[in-house]
Order: C-alpha cells, then sequence, then structure tokens
C-alpha cells in the first residue's frame, strides 16, 4: 500500500477533489492520501478581478479546500512547504512540523510572481497578502499596477472600479494588444506611462509568474521559470513518481505561458494516471490545445474575448458569458451540506460521555455520594515537599491533520492543569491507531507525537513515555486513515509550596467571572463534519484553540485569582454549575448571557438547527437557569474542545485584568457574571 500527497491547492487538485467526491470509484488505490495547502481556500482565477473591484464578498471568490477533502475522504493538511527532498521521499515544511513521507507526489502549486521586497510593493500572485492590503488602504488610494500583458490591464480595471486612482507602468507595448483597451482604460482613469511617476500608496506587481522557489534545489528537472518539466502524462522528467500539472508544471515538448484554463483541462489526464500509477497500468498522454480562450472584464459590465491574437469586444454579452462560467464553475466545486437532522456522532471533547451516565456511575462507585470532580488531582511527595498535580484527557480525532490533532489534543490535556494554576512539567500519551500497514502507522504516529511535543516544550515539560494500541475493527475506507486515531494523555504537574492552587470553588460574594475567549467550537465542528461551516469560520476557530492558555496564568494570579475551571465537554453552564456546586448554598451568579462571545458562525449555525451530540445531555445544565432560551441558551451549552478559562476574583480587580488580557492579545475576553449573596 502507498501514500500520495497531494502539494497544492490549485484548480487542478480542487477538481480532482471533486471528482473523488463525486466518483469514489475514481480514487487511486492509495492507504493514504493527504491534500496539504498553505490555505483552507483556493481563490479562483476568474473571480480575481471581482475581488480586486470588492464587486465580490472574497468568501464568494474562494474554494473550500477543507470541504472538498471531506467529501473525497482525504486528509487535510494546512502548512507552508519550504522543500522537497525526493532521495528521502519527503515534502518538508515550516516550522515544528516533520516532514510528511510519500510515496508519490502530484504538485499543484500554483505560481508567484518576484517584486522588490517592500511594505508597499507586493506581487500579483499569491493574491490574499495584497487583498489584505487594499482593505487597509483608504478610498481612492493612490495604486501602481506595474506590468505589460493582460493581467494588468484587467488589474487595473478592477482597481479603478474600486475606486482607487490607479497608474499603470507598462513596461513594454504592443501596439495591437494595447489598442483594444486604451479606451477602457481611458474611460476608467487609468493614468499610461512607462516610468514611475509620483509617489503611490501601493504598488502591484504583474510582471510573469514563476514555480515557487523551493522547487529549484529539489533536483526535478525545471525550465527557464522554475517549472517543473514532465512527459505527456504529466510525469516528472526526473522522477516518475511525481506528477505536476497547473502552473508549476509544463509538458517539455508542449511549452506554453501559465493559465487557469490548462489546469482544468488537465484534471482528466491527472486523474487517470494517478488511479493507473498506483494500479501498474499504462498511463494517457495529454495533448494540450495550441491557445487558451482568456475572457476579461472591466468592472463595470463590459468584457473582451481573447483568442491568440485575436480580440472581441468589450461587449455587455461576452460579461455575461463570463459571469456564467464562472458561477458554473464555483457551483460545480461548491458541494451541498448534509442536513442538521441527519445522525452523526462528533469528534475532539464533544465525544465524552454525558453527564447523566457519568455522575451515575460515580456515584455508585462512591456508595451513594458523588466526591467533587476537579480539573486535576494534587497530593503531596512528603510533608514540606512540592504538590503535584495528574490529569488524564483525550478524545477521537477532531480534524484530519495528525499533527494538528496532537497539538489540540495537547493543550486541550494541559487545560486542565491550568485551571488549577500550574504549568506541565511532564506528560505521557496513549495513541489508537488505525489498522494500516508499518510505514502508515509510523508517519500517523510521528506527527501525532510531534503536535502534542509542539505544546510541550514552550511549557517546559517533556513528553516521557506512553503506550500505542491498534484498532481492532477495519477502518472506514470512505474516511482518511488519520480520522481513525484516538490520542489521550496524562499530564503532571508541580507547585511550589508558597503557591496555591486553584479550585473550582468556592465562589464568594463579590467575585466577577471571566471567559478568556469565546465559545461555540462544538457547533462549528459539528457542521463542519457535514460541510455546512464557512471556511472562514473554522480557519478563525482552529487559530484561537491552537493557542496556549499556559502564559495567562502569572496575570490571572497577579489579579488575584481565587477559583477557576476550564469550559470543555459540558459547555459553560455545566462547568459553571461544578463551581457552584463548590460553593456555599447560599451564593448565586447574575450572569449576563448575551456578553457571553462566540466564535464566528457559532450562533448563524445554531439558528440554522446544527447542534453537536452532546449538545443535548448538556442542555439538562439550563434547568438551574431557568430565564435561559434560544440560541443565547444552546451557545451556553456548546461542548467546547481547547476551551476558554472561567476565572473568578475579586470584582474592584475585573476590569484592570480583562484590560491586562486585551493588552496581552486575549481581545474578546470578558466579564460574564457576577458573584453575589442571595437575598432569599
Amino acid at each position: 500500500m502507498s501514500q500520495l500527497l497531494l502539494a497544492g491547492g490549485g484548480h487542478t487538485h480542487a477538481l480532482l477533489l471533486r471528482r473523488w467526491a463525486m466518483q469514489p470509484a475514481s480514487r487511486p488505490p492509495a492507504e493514504a492520501i493527504t491534500l496539504v495547502s498553505n490555505r483552507s481556500t483556493s481563490l479562483y482565477s476568474g473571480l480575481i478581478p471581482a475581488a480586486l473591484s470588492a464587486a465580490r464578498p472574497l468568501e464568494q471568490c474562494a474554494i473550500d479546500l477543507r470541504n472538498l477533502c471531506r467529501a473525497a475522504g482525504v486528509s487535510f493538511v494546512e502548512a507552508e512547504i519550504t522543500g522537497l527532498d525526493c532521495p528521502q521521499r519527503e515534502l518538508q515544511l515550516q516550522g515544528e512540523r516533520p516532514p510528511l513521507r510519500f510515496d508519490w507526489l502530484s504538485l499543484n502549486l500554483g505560481a508567484v510572481v518576484a517584486c522588490p521586497a517592500s511594505e508597499t510593493c507586493l506581487p500579483i500572485k499569491p493574491l490574499e497578502p495584497l487583498l489584505a492590503a487594499l482593505e487597509r488602504l483608504p478610498a481612492s488610494a493612490p495604486v501602481r499596477v506595474v506590468g505589460s500583458g493582460a493581467a494588468a490591464i484587467e488589474v487595473s480595471l478592477a482597481l479603478a472600479a474600486r475606486g482607487c486612482a490607479v497608474q499603470l507602468q507598462a513596461l513594454e507595448r504592443q501596439r495591437w494588444f494595447w489598442g483594444r483597451f486604451a479606451h477602457a482604460l481611458q474611460a476608467a482613469g487609468v493614468a499610461l506611462s512607462s516610468t514611475p511617476n509620483g509617489a503611490v500608496d501601493l504598488e502591484i506587481h504583474c510582471t510573469g509568474s514563476r514555480a515557487p522557489a523551493w522547487l529549484a534545489p529539489s533536483g526535478l528537472q525545471l525550465d527557464a521559470r522554475g517549472r517543473v518539466l514532465t512527459d505527456e502524462c504529466l510525469r516528472s522528467l526526473t522522477d516518475p513518481h511525481i506528477f505536476a500539472s497547473g502552473d508549476c508544471g509544463v509538458l517539455a515538448r508542449h511549452c506554453r505561458p501559465a493559465s487557469g484554463v490548462w489546469a482544468v483541462r488537465a484534471e482528466p489526464v491527472l486523474a487517470t494516471n494517478l488511479r493507473r500509477a498506483l494500479q501498474g497500468r499504462g498511463l494517457r498522454r495529454w495533448q494540450p490545445q495550441q491557445r487558451a480562450l482568456q475572457l476579461l472584464g472591466d468592472g463595470r459590465g463590459r468584457a473582451w474575448a481573447l483568442w491568440g491574437s485575436r480580440c472581441v469586444g468589450p461587449a455587455r454579452w461576452i460579461w455575461r458569458w463570463k459571469q456564467h462560467l464562472d458561477q458554473r464553475f464555483m457551483a460545480m466545486l461548491r458541494l451541498p451540506p448534509m442536513s442538521p437532522a441527519e445522525p452523526m456522532l462528533c469528534s475532539g471533547c464533544a465525544a465524552k460521555l454525558p453527564a447523566a451516565p457519568l455522575v451515575a456511575a460515580l456515584t455508585r462507585l462512591e456508595g451513594g455520594e458523588l466526591p467533587l470532580a476537579e480539573d486535576a488531582a494534587g497530593f503531596r511527595a512528603g510533608d514540606q515537599g512540592d504538590q503535584w498535580w495528574q490529569s488524564l484527557d483525550g478524545f477521537p480525532a477532531l480534524v484530519s491533520d495528525p499533527w494538528l490533532n496532537g497539538r489540540l489534543t495537547a493543550l486541550h490535556a494541559c487545560s486542565d492543569l491550568w485551571a488549577c494554576g500550574v504549568l506541565p512539567a511532564s506528560a505521557q500519551a496513549l495513541v489508537t491507531v488505525p489498522r494500516a500497514s508499518a510505514p502508515l502507522q509510523e508517519e500517523l504516529l510521528l506527527q501525532t507525537l510531534a503536535g502534542v511535543r509542539s505544546v510541550l516544550h514552550p511549557q517546559g515539560a517533556a513528553l516521557i513515555g506512553g503506550h500505542t494500541l491498534q484498532r481492532r475493527e477495519a477502518p472506514d475506507p470512505s474516511q482518511p486513515r488519520s480520522t481513525q486515531l484516538s490520542l489521550a494523555l496524562v499530564v503532571n504537574g508541580h507547585q511550589r509550596p508558597s503557591q496555591t492552587a486553584w479550585g473550582k470553588g468556592p465562589l464568594q460574594a463579590g467575585d466577577a467571572l471571566i471567559l478568556t475567549r469565546p465559545l461555540g467550537s462544538g457547533v462549528l465542528f459539528a457542521a463542519a463534519m457535514a460541510g455546512a461551516a464557512a471556511p472562514q469560520w473554522i480557519d478563525a476557530s482552529l487559530a484561537l484553540l491552537q493557542r496556549s492558555q499556559a502564559p495567562l496564568l502569572p496575570l490571572l494570579r497577579r489579579f488575584g485569582c481565587r477559583a477557576c475551571t476550564d469550559i470543555t465537554g459540558f459547555g459553560l453552564l455545566g462547568h459553571l454549575n461544578e463551581m457552584l456546586s463548590a460553593s456555599p448554598p447560599e451564593i448565586e451568579v447574575e450572569l449576563e448571557a448575551q456578553a457571553v462571545p462566540a466564535l464566528p458562525g457559532a450562533l448563524e449555525l445554531l439558528h440554522q438547527g446544527w447542534r453537536s451530540t452532546l449538545a443535548p445531555a448538556n442542555a439538562a445544565a439550563l434547568a438551574s437557569w431557568p430565564g435561559l432560551q434560544g440560541v443565547r441558551a444552546e451557545l451556553l451549552v456548546d461542548p467546547q474542545t481547547c476551551g476558554p478559562l472561567l476565572v473568578a476574583l475579586p470584582q474592584p480587580q475585573s476590569s484592570a485584568c480583562v484590560e491586562a488580557l486585551h493588552g496581552r492579545g486575549w481581545s474578546e475576553a470578558v466579564v460574564i457574571a457576577q458573584v453575589q449573596r442571595s437575598q432569599a
């Protein structure tokens, strides 16, 4: 069995994923398929002018790669690729991630444009940094576009439609070509020049694309622009186990300019040849067309059609034709989501046992009396020694990236100690891997443990050992092997005798309760499993959940933290009820439900009827809060993975504490409740 890596989220790979989602039998017989992309979305090149002109929101121009992977049964890894080691069969990634091993590799990386390094000078590719820079510019900002081809003209017209004062610096002009667009550029207010003319807020280079620079030292045979030279079957001339398509690859006998048209036309050939290559069969040859039709819009409802040296337009009917083709392409890549009513089992902390059977079992175990369940257990080594703490946590894989899943699980497990005011010193892991070949099990285990260490090492903690198991049941062939992992961690920490540990209580009258970050991960990932969550919502959630809360401990201690818990599987209300159970009966909490922050998209999904599988059981906690109802109540019982800390400290210190949290980058930390003595 073999491992197939798809490097890059270009149009060819996006169409490939759609094919496998709609026709599972067309998938190559690889034991594991993984897409690696530096973003979870890929901008459709046909809608780049619409994005630049702000005619369409960015999310309408983006292909959701994570959702295509989910539907196709492919693992998704969001990481920046930094190198390719062909002899070792490894794709190197940025940061703490270990390389990814492969047996077969398909490259569809897009292209980059070189330009001078400057804060005010950006290339047209990659596009995302440019769009972010445009959002920061004031209206009518002066902008210079540098280039001589169709891309420079289309970008200039789109920016003029956006309201920018555009100067187009043409490095060279072919009369037959520029004559077609001179009137439109003049009508749009674009100033033509051959040299830089005056100061601008932003300079954009559309000066020809190249393949990513990290391909150069790979040992693959490349053309003058760094693109991988391939045969007619899309295989590298150097390595027959590596395929290349789109703007990063070119047929050695059919050189052509970069264009999304060829990326789309190459997909059926790549799909066939990946399957046949893994089956050991003969490959299909591709004879690309010599010319590609280009449709250029002016951002104002007209467009040109270019075919070689021929040009038609500008015309409104060509614009409508372009709009139809663009919308059809995007509609093809937007897979319909499941219904909220369809049964589904959540992963992450939402997979934990509901409170009712847990409480009943522990009560019977203790002979009818349930002990208070703290986040972690503490014990002393000798009469004068440090106090040691231990906690255990884990769950089935929340995401299909084993490194990221290891990181999230470690953060979640450490949170039990953080809630006690303790930093971890060591951890042990229990990893259950699916039935698979030895090389794949090795890769899954390596990536998982590396993700765990990425959390432990910055805290000065060590991964000191553990245990591995193999699942007995056969893996689900429709799901990536990486989603059939599970991980649990025993986390140990110690505390000096001079420091006081935090418990869940008792709460005291006059306390304020601070929530360190938003809620909503349960419903977001439940909807993501069904393809119903917008990619930007999941991106924002994962960025937040990956952030360690360990640095908050000294700050919370400085402002007089008295009690603390982390919000995990039982939701905010379930864990708040535990804090009340640890407090005198006369203590009550005045909760400001509207003040509780929500992750982007969480309230919208709750409105649509999406719920985590643990949420209905968590709703039993609402019995103690009769005034809560609607989606706000649903948010407060939503199970959380890597959830926020809920901190009790003296009310006079709360404002200064929240201000300090904001200063450290925790901008959504907020006071959500006041603790008082009951008047009854």
